[in-house]
């Protein structure tokens, strides 16, 4: 290395195998349960995100009642309407982005 020059370290990726809840707002034992379904659903479904959010979907309107929606992605954005304590946002497997939520039913 000659004088003056800088050399440069690479960071390496941090890449989280673990579920990680960015945002939520659900009671706690509703949040584990809707988090262990999601990473269930993701670990059985890995190659189709499809599949993944409809079992999700799914198993949250037979425990919670609906009517429930989820979108799973890598990269994504998005802006919704919900209702009150039913929203999870939540990574898993690194970059598995998946928000659960859950609509008004009546007005």
């Amino acid at each position: 290395m000659s004088t003056g020059e800088v050399k440069k370290v690479e960071e390496p990726l941090i890449i989280h195998t673990y579920p990680l809840c960015k945002y939520s707002d659900m009671r706690e034992d509703m949040k584990q349960e809707a988090m262990e379904m999601c990473v269930t659903a993701t670990e059985k479904f890995t190659d189709n995100y499809e599949l993944a959010a409809r079992s999700i979907k799914d198993n949250m309107d037979k425990r919670f009642g609906g009517p429930f929606h989820v979108v799973i992605g890598e990269a994504y954005a998005c802006a919704i309407t919900y209702q009150l304590k039913s929203l999870l946002y939540m990574y898993n497997a690194g970059n598995i982005a998946i928000l659960v939520w859950r609509t008004v039913s009546t007005f």
